[in-house]
């Protein structure tokens, strides 16, 4: 068994408490991500588990061991960080084998590793170059064959994407998921990236001022967000999350709440219904995506294909009211909707 248990993290900086009172499980060979802004304590959670940060209240159970006050090198876990930790005077043959040589592994054992690792990766062919001399992509594929190499049950990776362009950001979210799934590999995952957690994740972990708002799977979080904040911070474009009293009669809005949530694929243009004005269109080819203006509110659309629209224009749009989200005064979900 490698899975993780977190019960009860706490770490404080002074008066502020990074990670407030954090407990969830990674199962065994399940990719877990750690979802939310910056300064959520996402990446000082990540670190507690790895025993590079102490923690300050609560345990960290791996593989049923616990594990809180061990050495890190003695967790059972790889690291894969945001800036690749590459040795610059090494070549990438010894950057990957530098910690099984500190681990003192054979020979013969390490050479075994690197082929498999070097040939999963793509990297067979530039084990003889200098970091200097990879590309971006190309170098976290050295911290992944480093990561391969070490055979570590567990895998902790703390935003591993964010210096790389959009395109080889989605090519190595799906090398990623492949090793984590060829390798059954328990892993945890941090990124501010909603797109990488929809489209990684077994489970997300929503995290906002180092406080848990909502964990389940993907869909579960996008189709039934538990406050306000979750229902905004995934999905592109965000929900529509508007005050009902500013709403006009025309709405289709349930009975109760005090703000209702409407996701932009949901709003369709209609013959009649809530008046609004073209604020902005952005075609993207595939779709449309209108910035729409209802008194003081902003409601986004996103409509398929080229909406013949133009800033200015006076439009008319509804919804079902099976797609409306409920919020009370607090942000605090209603609705099973």
């Amino acid at each position: 068994m490698t899975g993780i248990n977190i019960n009860h993290f706490v770490k404080e900086w002074g008066a502020m408490r990074a990670v407030d009172d954090v407990s969830f499980t990674a199962h065994e060979g399940t990719l877990t991500v750690l979802l939310g802004p910056s300064g959520c304590g996402k990446s000082t959670i990540l670190r507690m588990i790895a025993g590079l940060e102490t923690v300050d209240s609560g345990n960290v159970h791996i593989g049923g061991g616990d594990v809180t006050f061990l050495d890190p090198a003695k967790r059972g876990v790889s690291m894969v960080f945001q800036s690749y930790a590459l040795f610059p005077h090494l070549d990438v043959r010894e950057n990957i084998l530098f910690g099984l040589k500190v681990r003192r592994v054979d020979a013969k054992e390490r050479e075994s590793r690197l082929a498999d690792a070097a040939l999963m990766v793509g990297l067979e062919k530039l084990l003889a170059r200098k970091p200097a001399q990879l590309s971006g992509g190309q170098r976290q594929r050295v911290a992944l064959a480093r990561t391969i190499v070490a055979k570590q049950p567990v895998c902790l990776m703390d935003e591993p994407l964010s210096n790389l362009d959009a395109k080889l950001r989605a090519e190595m979210r799906d090398e990623i998921q492949r090793l984590q799934r060829s390798l059954n590999l328990t892993m945890v995952y941090v990124t501010h990236d909603q797109t990488e957690a929809m489209s990684m994740a077994d489970q997300v972990v929503l995290l906002k001022d180092g406080k848990i708002v909502q964990i389940g799977a993907p869909a579960e979080l996008y189709d039934q967000p538990s406050t306000d904040f979750a229902a905004q911070f995934l999905g592109t474009p965000p929900m529509n999350v508007l005050p009902i009293a500013e709403l006009d009669s025309q709405a289709a809005v349930p009975s109760g709440g005090h703000f209702m949530g409407i996701r932009p694929e949901k709003v369709r243009l209609a013959d009649s219904g809530l008046t609004v004005e073209v604020s902005a269109v952005d075609y993207m080819g595939a779709e449309t995506v209108l910035r729409l203006l209802h008194h003081d509110n902003t409601i986004m659309a996103r409509v398929n294909g080229r909406a013949e629209a133009v800033p200015g224009d006076r439009l008319h749009i509804d919804w079902s009211r099976d797609d409306v989200h409920l919020f009370d005064e607090s942000g605090i979900r209603l609705n099973d909707g």
